[in-house]
């Protein structure tokens, strides 16, 4: 029974318990939200969110972050109009897409571990800096003659259903990240990482090599939802994604990671994003304004730090006091 309560309490559950009661509150009291068209729409919005999240939860449990990937994803669609505009296949650009991405995360990788630079002062430097390159790239106009074959199906569903496509890429890399993280022993080193990386490097883990490569990755799955980005509202701009990073740390930090590192799971993670993209979701059907969605995003992301280690101060102070009344008996 303690077993069950302790898990119970966990803020992994607690999160998952509070998205289905927004799931299930929004359904009721907000006009069309629970209606299979809102559905579709809803995964479609926390697709990019997801995606980015899987690589950013494993960074954040190193200790490190990455600000830059929503530039990453600008400039991965600059790239993609540029090279449609120059004639090349789109079977051809979204592989070199993607490798872009995986370049511009080789960087952040570099300056982090090759240099020793702080994370945090890296990717925002690189957060200007990439989209910058994007706005060069591109300009201030935009690409939209994509083909409908592939812009038709980032929107389309499966079959008849309200299921998208999506979902399968969804769910896939959700699941690799998944079992890398708490599967494997790549996995425990992240955590190991995190809790100590002077410990870490002491007992074999190649801490350097393991985040750099964490950022190459980081940088491909960014790359990755800039070609779905752009396929989705088919269009390519430079500015696409502009504020990304700041809904994808809330929700990495809204399902339990640890922004010191060395704490969190995925199913918190995942839960986190659904949570976020379902409160953005309701908002933006009682005509909420895109000021206020980025005051609430902002709200999430102080509380995410602030809850769990409230939580945490809770559950210490009432352990004490329990080993306190044994002692006493």
């Amino acid at each position: 029974m303690s077993e069950i309560r302790r898990r119970l309490s966990s803020w992994d559950s607690i999160i998952v318990l509070l998205t289905v009661f927004v799931l299930v509150v929004a359904s009721f009291s907000v006009t069309n939200f629970g209606t299979s068209r809102n559905f579709t729409f809803l995964i479609l919005d926390l697709l990019p969110i997801m995606l980015v999240a899987l690589p950013m939860t494993f960074i954040i449990v190193t200790g490190e972050i990455d600000l830059s990937v929503a530039s990453t994803l600008g400039l991965s669609s600059s790239i993609m109009g540029y090279l449609w505009n120059q004639g090349l296949s789109i079977e051809s650009i979204i592989p070199i897409c993607i490798i872009a991405g995986a370049i511009l995360g080789a960087v952040n990788g570099f300056l982090v571990t090759g240099l020793g630079l702080p994370s945090l002062a890296v990717t925002i430097g690189t957060l200007a800096l990439y989209r910058g390159l994007a706005l060069v790239v591109l300009g201030d106009g935009a690409v939209a003659d994509f083909p409908f074959s592939y812009t038709g199906w980032v929107t389309g569903t499966i079959g008849d259903g309200p299921v998208p496509n999506v979902l399968i890429l969804i769910v896939v890399l959700a699941a690799i990240f998944g079992v890398i993280l708490h599967a494997t022993p790549f996995g425990r080193s992240l955590y190991a990482i995190g809790a100590n990386a002077q410990a870490a490097h002491f007992s074999g883990i190649r801490v350097a090599r393991t985040k750099f490569w964490l950022y190459v990755v980081s940088g491909a799955v960014a790359g990755l939802v800039g070609v779905l980005w752009t396929l989705r509202y088919s269009s390519a701009r430079a500015d696409n994604g502009a504020g990304l990073e700041l809904a994808v740390v809330a929700a990495v930090l809204l399902g339990g990671v640890s922004i010191f590192g060395g704490k969190g799971t995925l199913p918190g993670v995942l839960a986190g994003v659904v949570l976020l993209a379902a409160l953005q979701n309701a908002l933006r059907l009682q005509d909420v304004s895109g000021q206020a969605l980025n005051i609430v995003t902002g709200a999430l992301l102080v509380l995410s730090v602030l809850l769990p280690n409230i939580a945490t101060s809770i559950r210490t102070t009432w352990q004490r006091r329990k080993l306190r009344r044994a002692a006493a008996v």
